[in-house]
């Protein structure tokens, strides 16, 4: 089973790094980090790059997609030869998902035309205009598409892909492996929990995440 992770300029780490923690460890499972050149690829904080061992031209049939967010998404929402290579292994995909602003190319490439899916918070309303249904959801599953809100939400939607895959009991193995538990020292990580004017000030800060 291969696992395509596509990787662009200004993608959010842990978007694509929390579900190849998760996903490269169901047995069989093959994950390849993919752009469209070889070679390394700088996240949005600048300091840090993942290496893309293939190019898009050489990953052609996936069984998964992880299409992971960050601010380089706005310049990729019109990029002819990125929606297209999506469209294109999407049609032999078992899943196809998203972390964050990654559903926004999901969408822009006309795959979640009329079905529901998430995003991060200041990127939901966006997915309307692209034909989605926005919901806000830590992930949502409709069909073959899995969809996770913002950065952290892809290890959930990973480790449902992963229950859905290899079974519950694999899923709980890796989990355990991970020691996945979260206890959160603050509970401000959601907008129904925030406070209201930390909300407003991120969202009037222009914050980036697609």
């Amino acid at each position: 089973m291969q696992i395509a992770v596509l990787l662009y300029d200004r993608f959010t780490a842990l978007d694509a790094v929390g579900p190849y923690e998760i996903l490269g460890r169901i047995p069989g499972a093959e994950v390849v980090f993919t752009a469209v050149r070889p070679g390394p690829v700088r996240s949005d904080l600048g300091s840090l790059a993942l290496t893309a061992d293939a190019t898009l031209s050489e990953v052609t049939a996936p069984d998964v997609l992880l299409v992971p967010g960050g601010p380089g998404t706005a310049d990729l929402l019109a990029d002819r030869a990125v929606l297209d290579w999506i469209r294109g292994v999407d049609a032999g995909t078992d899943w196809t998902t998203s972390v964050c602003s990654g559903s926004l190319l999901l969408a822009a490439a006309g795959l979640l035309t009329g079905r529901r899916a998430t995003s991060h918070w200041i990127a939901l309303e966006h997915l309307a205009a692209l034909g989605a249904v926005p919901a806000p959801e830590r992930v949502v599953v409709d069909g073959k598409y899995a969809t996770a809100a913002g950065v952290s939400a892809g290890i959930d939607l990973a480790l449902q892909l992963t229950g859905r895959i290899a079974g519950d009991e694999t899923a709980r193995a890796v989990q355990l492996v991970v020691e996945y538990d979260p206890q959160p020292p603050y509970d401000a990580g959601s907008t129904a929990k925030a406070p209201a004017e930390l909300v407003a000030a991120l969202r009037a800060s222009g914050l980036a995440v697609g």
